[in-house]
């Protein structure tokens, strides 16, 4: 399974594959492990004592590394959708303002914006999903800037309009180039190395505990169930803009269907 098939994958089925996954290891080690890693402690009286204290020292760096990239992630998500409401808002002014233009060049720069609109939500969300940039918004974006330039207004209110009209084209060429960024921003490798190892050890160290099976199986199967939903929560932020969490395009199509289509 590649990268992008599994941030495509709905929520459910993530919560059962980390629970295989994590819960299995966890009782894989108890069953098959914990014989010979209890050799290490075996001839202490106090083992139980000192595993848990070294245990509650290890759980306080790992929990506060996962609860900062979990507020990381889920912050990132949260600018990337005000950053799309932020472009729509500015699209949205700079089709107000190419309205006032003469014929024709005002239709004209509105069917360049309305063209954009719709392939942004219709086209380019898909790529998005895919992890990919595309690049039919740039071709369309040139093309209103180019057509805009080759206006030349002859009054002094269509100077002052103008004028406006690039100022909001600026405003909104910067919240589109904060969005395209966003489509490949995430969680570096080596933080993800950082991540997995942790847990890999935080259940190592639940196997050196000495007691019966069963509660052994139980407990740290409790343990290694919530660390595997804590780090699948991650992942799923991680991308704003792929799996079931992901930004709408629907803001896009509100201003499309509302204000653009006519």
């Amino acid at each position: 399974m590649s990268l992008n098939e599994f941030y495509d994958l709905p929520l459910k089925p993530l919560i059962i594959i980390s629970a295989i996954v994590f819960v299995g290891y966890c009782w894989a080690g108890c069953i098959f492990l914990r014989p010979f890693l209890r050799m290490f402690v075996k001839n202490r009286n106090d083992s139980n004592e000192v595993v848990g204290y070294v245990l509650s020292c290890f759980g306080v760096f790992y929990g506060l590394l996962l609860g900062l990239i979990a507020v990381a992630s889920y912050q990132n998500l949260s600018d990337v959708q005000n950053n799309v409401a932020r472009e729509v808002a500015s699209l949205d002014a700079l089709h107000q303002d190419v309205s006032t233009y003469p014929a024709p060049h005002g239709q004209n720069l509105r069917w360049l914006l309305r063209d954009y609109c719709r392939y942004v939500f219709k086209y380019a969300w898909d790529e998005y999903g895919q992890g990919n940039v595309s690049s039919g918004e740039q071709t369309r974006i040139a093309a209103f800037h180019e057509r805009l330039l080759l206006f030349e207004p002859e009054t002094e209110s269509q100077k002052i309009v103008h004028a406006e009209t690039i100022r909001q084209f600026n405003v909104f060429l910067e919240n589109h180039r904060v969005r395209e960024n966003s489509v490949t921003t995430g969680i570096p490798p080596v933080m993800w190395y950082v991540v997995l190892v942790g847990a890999a050890l935080n259940i190592a160290l639940i196997w050196l505990f000495d007691m019966r099976l069963v509660t052994h199986l139980f407990l740290g199967g409790i343990l290694a169930f919530f660390l595997g939903t804590m780090i699948m929560l991650i992942g799923v932020l991680d991308r704003p803009f792929q799996g079931d969490v992901a930004v709408s395009s629907q803001p896009f199509e509100s201003l499309y269907w509302t204000k653009m289509r006519d």
